[in-house]
C-alpha cells in the first residue's frame, strides 16, 4: 500500500448533495492505494447496496474497496478489506467469521499500535495526527512528532502505516518517508460556494475531486526529497 487512501464519507457527501458512485468514480480515476466506504448514518441494507455500487468500480480500476466497521457487510458485498477500530471486533474474530477478508485497524497511541502489530493486520491507521473536524469526539492530537514513533515501529514490523485525521494538501509533503499511505476524507472536496459567488456545477466538483485525489496519491509517487511544498492555497481538511 503506497500513495492516497481515500475515503467516502456519506454523511458528507449528502451535506454536499454528491452522489457518493460518482464521488468514488471520480476518485477511482487516479487508481488510489484504497478506497473505503464510511456509511455511519446510513441503515445497513443501504450501506451494502453502495458497496456492491461501488466494488465493480474498484475491481476495473484495480483498487481495494474497504467497508468501515461491518465484516458481514464486507463478505457480503465483496470487499477485500474491513476497517475496524478499538471498540469494533478485535481483528482475530473478524478473521474467525471472514478468513479471506484483509483487515486493517484504526490506533491511536503507541500502545494500541504495538498490540495491533502484534495481530499482522493488512495495514494500520494512526492519529488523528491533526484536528479533524469529520470524526465525532476524536481522540488526542498525536502530532508529527508521535507519527514518526508510529512510522518506526510500523516500519520495524513490516506493517503498512496510514496516516490520518486533518489531512490536507498542505501538510500532505511532510509525511512523504514516514508513512505509506494517507487517508484523507474533507480534502479531496472543493471548498463550498461562499458569499456571491456561482456554486460550481457538480461536474466542476468531480474535476477537481480527481485533481486533488491526484495532488496528493502521486506525492508518494516521488522520493522524499523531491516532495513538492505545500500548495501556494490549502483547501479545507
Amino acid at each position: 500500500m503506497r500513495g492516497l487512501y481515500a475515503i467516502v464519507d456519506v454523511t458528507l457527501l449528502a451535506e454536499r448533495r454528491i452522489d457518493p458512485t460518482l464521488f468514488a468514480d471520480a476518485i477511482l480515476q487516479v487508481r488510489p492505494a484504497a478506497l473505503q466506504l464510511r456509511a455511519k448514518d446510513l441503515p445497513s441494507r443501504e450501506t451494502l447496496g453502495l458497496m456492491r455500487a461501488i466494488g465493480p468500480m474498484c475491481r476495473r480500476a484495480g483498487v481495494p474497496l474497504v467497508a468501515n466497521d461491518r465484516p458481514d457487510l464486507a463478505v457480503l458485498a465483496g470487499c477485500d478489506w474491513v476497517h475496524v477500530g478499538q471498540g469494533d471486533m478485535p481483528i482475530g474474530s473478524v478473521r474467525r467469521i471472514a478468513p479471506r477478508l484483509g483487515v486493517g485497524v484504526s490506533t491511536h497511541n503507541l500502545a494500541e499500535l504495538a498490540t495491533a502489530l502484534v495481530a499482522r493486520p493488512a495495514y494500520v491507521a494512526y492519529g488523528p495526527v491533526f484536528q479533524t473536524a469529520t470524526k465525532k469526539n476524536p481522540e488526542p492530537v498525536v502530532g508529527m512528532s508521535g507519527l514518526r514513533d508510529a512510522g518506526a515501529l510500523a516500519a520495524a514490523a513490516g506493517i503498512p502505516l496510514v496516516a490520518i485525521g486533518g489531512i490536507t494538501r498542505a501538510c500532505a509533503a511532510q509525511m512523504v518517508g514516514l508513512v505509506d499511505a494517507i487517508a484523507v476524507i474533507a480534502e479531496l472536496l472543493p471548498p463550498p460556494s461562499v458569499g456571491g459567488s456561482a456554486p460550481a456545477s457538480l461536474a466542476e466538483v468531480l474535476r477537481e475531486v480527481t485533481a486533488r485525489a491526484r495532488t496528493l496519491h502521486e506525492l508518494f509517487a516521488l522520493p522524499a526529497s523531491a516532495a513538492p511544498g505545500p500548495p501556494a492555497a490549502g483547501g479545507a481538511r
